[in-house]
């Protein structure tokens, strides 16, 4: 009985000693995640964000130190600073990219920064589980690459992880505390990541369900970048033909019709938006002929506003249309006639100041669009 006491007690205490309930993170430091989505990339940081806590001028240079030093623990004699505090800092990545003009693989890596007040090295390592960098191994060294530190005018107390100069393909992440900042630009192949997801997509569920929107949403992405024409002709084809999802209508059909505009295949393109034009809803037409009046093909324009008239006479919007129509064709007597029709039936008090202005204009013999 009294050997089972003891070994009730001394299990007690083994859970006592190295059991962690949960507490804020040693010292005081707080535990942080960041992360933004470039273009379809998702960057993530994990980290631990020491406090100035009244050390100012006492930071950069001396609590953390220049360069690679001797911590006095662990295995290395060169290490880098942990670029927060506690455990090592990480930062994942989704796809591959780019960090100041050199590639790196998609990933989850070690974040280092060895200090220098003229050129700081930014360094990813492949090992992310070591506690802070006491174990550093240049060996594991992912990348390297050198950045400049630059001053700030306030002070930050808290260490942070902020992207700033965000574009569809790029952003700066920069490390601040206290009055210095340490960035660096990353940078993703947007264009090729998206049509690489797309193909992948394309041969899963998303092909089936909604059908021929996924197929039409990757050949828009083609038309609007000017990337990827021929595959993107092909999957404009697709969500009009393809068995079981490909559908004949309006939005489908002007996507093909602009390919084939890209092409320079003019007559096939007109003749296919004639042929789409009766499918379309009345937004649908009318947007797709403001499209053409800021083409300058103001004839073109004409005939799809008078295709919409003809199915909806009685509605504001076709009204108006035919407004810009005509005077996109010069003839401001009729467009004027027009305008007063659909000033009665303007849904909202934009719209109304819209049409007296138009009404305006018109009557001062100048087009409207």
């Amino acid at each position: 009985m009294k050997k089972l006491l003891l070994v009730c007690l001394a299990f007690t205490c083994y859970i006592i000693s190295y059991s962690q309930l949960l507490v804020p993170p040693f010292g005081g430091n707080k535990k942080a995640v960041v992360g933004e989505r470039i273009g379809i990339t998702d960057v993530t940081i994990h980290y631990n964000r020491p406090g100035v806590k009244g050390r100012e001028g006492k930071i950069w240079g001396a609590l953390v130190p220049k360069g690679f030093t001797d911590q006095g623990f662990g295995t290395s004699k060169a290490a880098p600073w942990r670029a927060g505090a506690n455990e090592n800092t990480t930062i994942e990545f989704s796809t591959p990219v780019s960090i100041e003009g050199q590639t790196l693989p998609a990933g989850k890596y070690g974040f280092f920064i060895a200090y220098d007040p003229d050129e700081s090295t930014v360094i990813f390592s492949k090992n992310n589980t070591s506690w802070g960098s006491f174990y550093y191994e240049p060996k594991e060294d992912a990348l390297r690459v050198k950045v400049k530190p630059q001053p700030i005018d306030k002070s930050v107390e808290w260490l942070t992880f902020a992207f700033t100069d965000q574009t569809d393909t790029s952003a700066t992440l920069a490390l601040l505390w206290e009055k210095l900042k340490i960035p660096f630009k990353i940078e993703t192949d947007y264009n090729n990541l998206q049509l690489e997801s797309f193909r992948r997509e394309l041969r899963s569920e998303k092909a089936f369900n909604p059908g021929w929107q996924s197929y039409n949403q990757a050949a828009q992405f083609c038309l609007l970048n000017n990337v990827n024409l021929e595959e993107g002709m092909q999957w404009a084809e697709n969500a009009i033909s393809l068995p079981f999802i490909g559908q004949k209508n309006f939005v489908t059909l002007s996507t093909k019709a602009s390919f084939l505009k890209k092409l320079n295949k003019e007559a096939e393109a007109n003749a296919l938006m004639k042929e789409a034009l009766p499918l379309g809803t009345v937004p649908q037409i009318h947007n797709y002929a403001r499209q053409l009046l800021q083409q300058k093909r103001s004839k073109e324009a004409f005939e799809a506003f008078k295709v919409n008239y003809d199915k909806s006479p009685e509605e504001f919007t076709t009204q108006v249309g035919m407004a810009r129509g005509y005077s996109a064709i010069g003839d401001y007597k009729k467009a004027l006639a027009f305008a007063q029709k659909a000033l009665p039936k303007a849904p909202d008090s934009g719209n109304k100041v819209n049409v007296e202005r138009m009404i305006k204009t018109l009557q001062e013999g100048k087009d409207i669009n």
